[in-house]
Order: C-alpha cells, then structure tokens, then sequence
C-alpha cells in the first residue's frame, strides 16, 4: 500500500502518501534500451540500403519519445502528502512538483475525515475537514487504497497521541 504510519515521537504519528510505482527507475533504462534494440530487428533487413536512412530517424524519434514520457510521468508522479498528527494537532503538507508546496492545518479534535462516494474527481474521494476547509489527501492512490485509507483515519484520529 502506498502510504505508511510512523510513530516519529512519543506525542507525533506521520502518515507518508506517494503514488504507486509500477516501473522502478532502473528499469525504464532497461525497458527504453529493450524497445531499442527490438526496433533494430526490422532494420537488419535493410542493412546497407537508403532504406535503412529513412527509417533509422523513426525508431530513434519512437525512442526519444518514449524517455521523454518515462521522464514527464516520473515526474509527475514525484507528489507526496505528510499527515502529521500531535495531541492537539493536525498538519498536512502536500507537495507537487508543478504547484508547489501546500498546507494545512486545524485542531486534532475538530480535523474529521469525509468519503464522497461520488461528486468528486474520482470514485471514494477521501478528504479531511477542519477550521472551516475541507482538503483532498490521497486522491492519487486506487479506490480501494482509499477506503483503507478512510477507515484508518478515521481509527487514527479517533485515539490519542501519548503526550
């Protein structure tokens, strides 16, 4: 699952969210180098001929394409969310890499979490409301993901921190 608890202090519990990563980095190299290599196949047929001239720039421009995805989705996939909890406090820092640096933060006891079934961006959308804001946490994890997340929230925030 994409996202952890950690007991930092004795009185403060973090929650760490990231999206799912599915392709590590080392292997989109070998992925990008296997597409290469597999579109040089076609290739050796025309070894020697001007043929081979017109097609080497597709194979190279479907290869520069193709890191230039791996690199953009990276990217974007380099969001990440921090759910800090306190005795009195609730403090969530949502980093993206395109907007910035968000945050927020309310009392522990008034922070609750909210699961619209429907009507948001997507399906179980999970956010926390609290000092009159409601905030988005998770919307880049599965809808099950979601769920899980909600009802440990809900535990969460439910039982004090040791003081």
């Amino acid at each position: 699952m994409p996202y952890r608890w950690n007991q930092t202090t004795t009185s403060e519990l973090e929650l760490r969210l990231w999206p799912h990563n599915s392709l590590p980095r080392h292997w989109a190299v070998r992925v990008v180098f296997g597409v290469f290599l597999f579109g040089l196949i076609p290739l050796l047929a025309v070894l020697g001929s001007a043929l081979l001239w017109g097609l080497l720039p597709f194979l190279l421009l479907t290869v520069i394409g193709l890191w230039l995805a791996l690199r953009s989705n990276y990217r974007a996939r380099s969001i990440f969310e921090v759910l800090t909890l306190t005795g009195t406090q609730a403090h969530l820092i949502h980093h993206d890499p395109r907007r910035g640096q968000q945050e927020w933060a309310c009392n522990r006891h008034w922070a609750r979490p909210e699961i619209h079934q429907s009507g948001g961006p997507v399906p179980n959308y999970v956010t926390l409301k609290g000092e009159g804001r409601e905030v988005e946490i998770g919307a880049f994890l599965s809808e099950e993901e979601r769920i899980a997340l909600y009802d440990d929230l809900k535990e969460k925030l439910r039982e004090p921190v040791a003081q």
